[in-house]
């Protein structure tokens, strides 16, 4: 190895292993509505329920001593029913909502204590938000919309419309900048809110119930946008839902919230498999699983494979030595090339014909992150198993509509009806 490669294994070796640090902390948050909140907390702390401390002092206690991490580059989904505080916490991360008592930390520093001119930047450079109802202004274009923060920051005109054009591009909205708010669908509003909060370039995205007026279809659409652009920006997201499948597809982890409190944080399969109360375990009861699992769940590992460079005897053998009725054909590199039938390689074995000359090429194929809802339909359509392929096109695993029973089994999920 030369210096110059031994470089490159101890860079890529250091981001590997570097740690991810947080740029969101939340410590002791507390929020009372009301005109005795030491009053209130204190009465809470002592026991009595939210309705008896609201009897007492006329104060609400929306939330209560929360503390969470948010790293940098995540979603964080704040879930839990209407009246939990989810959105009082998220108006609280950027002070919309004053914090009673707390800390609230933001790339380093706590703004909780900042001054005004202090806030309003932070607000400008580090944080955007996405409301429910769109927030449009009706009397401004698609392009003026989306260029507003930028306008707000004093960034001249045409640098402005350039990037909030480029946003529009990157949302699906390229050709609809002169085009009105009132002109646009539920769908393509939401849009035009998620570029106006990506054009100013935040290093965090906040999201109260982005999706929740949308019709579901809409929605799914939306949250599958979503995805997509995570992934190419890399941005941390803070996201509030009532939705426990929107919470599920969405997020890294998840913070579940009950009366004003976290009463768990984790990863989707975390709190899915080990719920820590009753309560958690109610609120997934009846998640429906097939959207939760993805391929690599329950894929199994694709053996035996046929070499592109073997012959037809070779993959006949292999069929007939581990009784299967076809193979997936790979090249050296393990990139999928097709699959081959034991019918059809049987009679290329007679007639003397090679392994491309049997090839079907046309195999479904899905990647390890395809939700399992997706894969069930091509399973039940094909007689054989369904590949599983990486970002490189190689074969990774393989899921037969055993393996899928055999994974729900195992969640304890009814079988027959996917059967």
């Amino acid at each position: 190895m030369t210096r110059e490669e031994s470089i490159i294994v101890e860079q890529v070796t250091e981001e590997e292993t570097a740690p991810v640090e947080p740029i969101i902390r939340v410590r002791n948050l507390t929020r009372v509505f009301g005109e005795e909140p030491e009053k209130a907390i204190e009465l809470y702390r002592a026991g009595r329920s939210k309705q008896e401390i609201f009897e007492e002092t006329g104060s609400t206690v929306a939330l209560i001593d929360i503390s969470f991490d948010v790293m940098r580059g995540e979603t964080f989904v704040l879930m839990g029913l209407s009246g939990s505080g989810k959105s009082t916490l998220l108006r609280c991360i950027n002070r919309i909502i004053e914090p009673t008592s707390g800390e609230v930390w933001i790339d380093g520093k706590d703004i909780v204590p900042m001054g005004e001119e202090e806030l309003r930047e932070v607000r400008r450079r580090k944080l955007g938000m996405i409301f429910q109802n769109f927030a449009l202004l009706p009397h401004r274009t698609v392009l003026e919309n989306v260029a507003f923060g930028l306008e707000i920051q004093g960034v001249p005109l045409e640098e402005r419309h350039r990037k909030a054009g480029e946003m529009l591009q990157m949302v699906g909205l390229g050709g609809y900048e002169d085009s009105m708010p009132d002109e646009l669908s539920g769908g393509m509003k939401q849009r035009v809110g998620l570029a106006r909060a990506l054009t100013s370039d935040p290093d965090i995205l906040l999201m109260d119930e982005a999706f929740s007026a949308l019709d579901p279809l809409i929605r799914r659409d939306m949250q599958d946008e979503l995805l997509e652009l995570q992934q190419r920006l890399g941005k941390t997201i803070i996201f509030v839902t009532h939705d426990l499948d929107e919470a599920l597809k969405l997020g890294d982890r998840i913070a579940l919230m009950k009366d004003g409190a976290i009463v768990q944080i984790g990863t989707p399969e975390g709190i899915l498999n080990s719920p820590e109360n009753e309560y958690v375990e109610k609120f997934v009861a009846d998640v429906d699983l097939t959207r939760v699992l993805t391929a690599g769940d329950v894929m199994r590992r694709p053996e035996p494979v046929a070499q592109w460079t073997a012959g037809p005897r070779v993959a006949l053998h292999l069929m007939e030595e581990h009784d299967i009725s076809c193979i997936f054909v790979v090249s050296r590199q393990r990139i999928l090339r097709g699959r081959v039938t034991l019918d059809d390689t049987v009679e290329a074995v007679k007639r003397g014909k090679q392994l491309g000359d049997i090839l079907i090429t046309d195999v479904p194929k899905v990647t390890t992150t395809t939700p399992l809802s997706d894969i069930i339909s091509l399973v039940v359509e094909n007689p054989y198993p369904v590949a599983v392929v990486d970002d490189a096109g190689r074969l990774v695993g393989s899921i037969s509509r055993g393996a899928i029973l055999a994974a729900l089994a195992r969640k304890g999920v009814d079988t027959n009806a996917t059967a």
